[in-house]
């Protein structure tokens, strides 16, 4: 086992897998699906809106969502056969273009990721030396990488802490760390701890990029299931574009959050429609958005080379449940 699947395995064991959240497991039979998500806004409000709308019933099945703290810990717990359903943010695709899940659906463009330091330092070249806090392996260590590479630095530049992200909070919050790569809506909580806090890098900041987060099955799934399943994030999903507003009143309900935190958090979030997302993987997009985070990984050495999209995007699937 390498470090990095030692640190996921501790993570899920010691916390992820302990929280549950909203079971539905009880509310008119049909297969159960566990499902992962993070508590944020991207993860939660799909599963929030199939819950209050009764598709998981509608479809078959029904869900008993667990909330993680990233999406690593939820590809290892699909691995081990503790979860059949989770979200990732884009700082997690590496796993399944590695092989160690199945993209089943892509979820949104999220644009929430930062570098953030301490009062007085001013860029990403202020902390050159500097003790830098990140969840490995997520879109924290991503937004970190590409900040470094922007600035032609890189890791070894800096002096790397992996942490989870509740620990980057309050690592920050006490002065454990002088930077950390994190998102919204956990800046919003450290801002609130350090109010000097500065931002100084950001994903907002390389205009034409895509930063897709998606919803994974084990690499190897179960067809029909799996159907299903896209069908009632296909329909959550058009409920969510046509309704933003209650959306985010009902993401806040099972998050138990303030609606105002979560509308904010939702500002850095692009939506699209189902319709949008088949023609985007009947065209190419969804493939080029992938393949362009693919490549990303090869350069930061968390993959080693770039693999074919359909290797690990089960566009197919996706296609075909919207046909239905």
């Amino acid at each position: 086992m390498s470090r990095r699947d030692f640190i996921y395995t501790l993570s899920a064991t010691g916390a992820a897998l302990s929280v549950a959240a909203c079971s539905s497991s009880g509310s008119g039979g049909g297969s159960a699906v566990r499902f992962g998500y993070i508590a944020d806004y991207n993860g939660a409000s799909l599963l929030a809106i199939a819950e209050e709308r009764g598709l998981w019933k509608k479809h078959g099945l029904t869900a008993e969502p667990k909330v993680f703290v990233n999406g690593p810990v939820q590809i290892q717990a699909l691995r081990t056969g503790n979860l059949d359903y989770g979200y990732i943010g884009p700082g997690a695709l590496w796993l399944p273009a590695s092989g160690k899940a199945t993209i089943v659906a892509i979820n949104t463009l999220t644009y929430a990721d930062r570098v953030i330091a301490r009062p007085g330092i001013t860029s990403i070249r202020g902390l050159r030396g500097k003790k830098v806090g990140v969840p490995e392996g997520t879109s924290g260590e991503m937004a970190l990488n590409l900040a470094l590479q922007r600035a032609g630095m890189t890791m070894k530049d800096i002096s790397k802490v992996a942490m989870d992200a509740p620990t980057v909070v309050s690592a920050f919050a006490s002065g454990q760390i002088d930077g950390a790569g994190i998102w919204y809506p956990l800046i919003d909580t450290i801002k609130g701890k350090v109010p000097g806090m500065r931002e100084v890098a950001s994903t907002e900041d390389f205009s034409g990029s895509a930063f897709p987060t998606a919803f994974v099955s084990a690499a190897k799934g179960k067809p029909e299931r799996d159907r299903k399943v896209v069908a009632v994030l296909q329909e959550a999903n058009d409920w969510r574009a046509a309704h933003p507003e209650e959306s985010i009143a009902l993401a806040a309900k099972l998050l138990g959050a303030d609606e105002a935190k979560v509308a904010a958090d939702a500002e850095h979030v692009k939506t699209m429609t189902t319709a949008e997302l088949v023609a985007g993987t009947k065209d190419g997009t969804v493939d080029k958005w992938l393949d362009g985070m693919s490549r990303f990984f090869v350069r930061t050495g968390q993959l080693q080379k770039s693999p074919a999209v359909s290797t690990f995007y089960a566009g197919d699937l996706y296609t075909k449940a919207a046909a239905r």
